[in-house]
């Protein structure tokens, strides 16, 4: 467990790195803040009708955040693989009960944080603030870039580009959250799927 735990947190601080200095005495804080956790494909890191009270970044596996609409219908609204903060942002800032959840679609290792150890965080190291914010806003951006290529497509382009987009996502979920993401039945799915090959 140890050395998972350590390869985690190499992963994270590398991450960090890329994005700017993290100067050795600052790598402790940084893990000291966070918890690693583990979770199961299917397993809800917040369920739905709560507050979100926690920020992943995801260091192994595929995360997504749904919702399930007035007719019980389980929608996906987007997936996070690794080197990703993710929470239900609003939820998160504003302590308020959000309908979206947060559940693995496969198998996935992350670190948490609760906001008040974020705000204690930023607190000793200021420039975490900036570039988690930072990182929250591409994330947001791109996630409205994707879903905006699927306006008007038919089922079989809107899967093409979800290829496209996300090849290192496609194989390790299951074909009912691509076709929920995709606004299409798992029926429909299968059908294009074997019309593709």
């Amino acid at each position: 467990m140890i050395a998972d735990i350590c390869w985690m947190e190499d992963r994270f601080i590398n991450y960090l790195r890329l994005l700017r200095a993290i100067p050795a005495d600052d790598k402790k804080i940084i893990i000291e803040h966070f918890t690693a956790k583990s979770f199961k494909e299917g397993e809800f890191l917040i369920k739905p009708n709560k507050i979100a009270r926690e920020m992943f970044f995801v260091c192994s596996g595929v995360i997504r955040i749904g919702s399930t609409n007035e007719k019980g219908i389980e929608l996906t609204h987007y997936f996070y693989n690794e080197n990703r903060f993710v929470s239900i942002l609003q939820s998160f800032n504003e302590e308020i009960i959000s309908k979206a959840f947060i559940q693995a679609s496969c198998d996935a290792d992350v670190f948490s944080i609760t906001k008040s150890k974020l705000l204690d965080l930023y607190k000793e190291l200021p420039y975490m603030k900036q570039l988690i914010d930072e990182q929250n806003q591409l994330h947001l951006l791109e996630k409205i870039n994707i879903r905006n290529t699927y306006l008007g497509e038919e089922a079989e382009n809107k899967y093409r580009l979800f290829v496209m987009q996300h090849p290192d996502i496609v194989l390790r979920i299951p074909l009912k959250d691509i076709a929920s993401y995709l606004g299409i039945t798992p029926q429909s799915l299968s059908r294009v799927r074997k019309h593709i090959r």
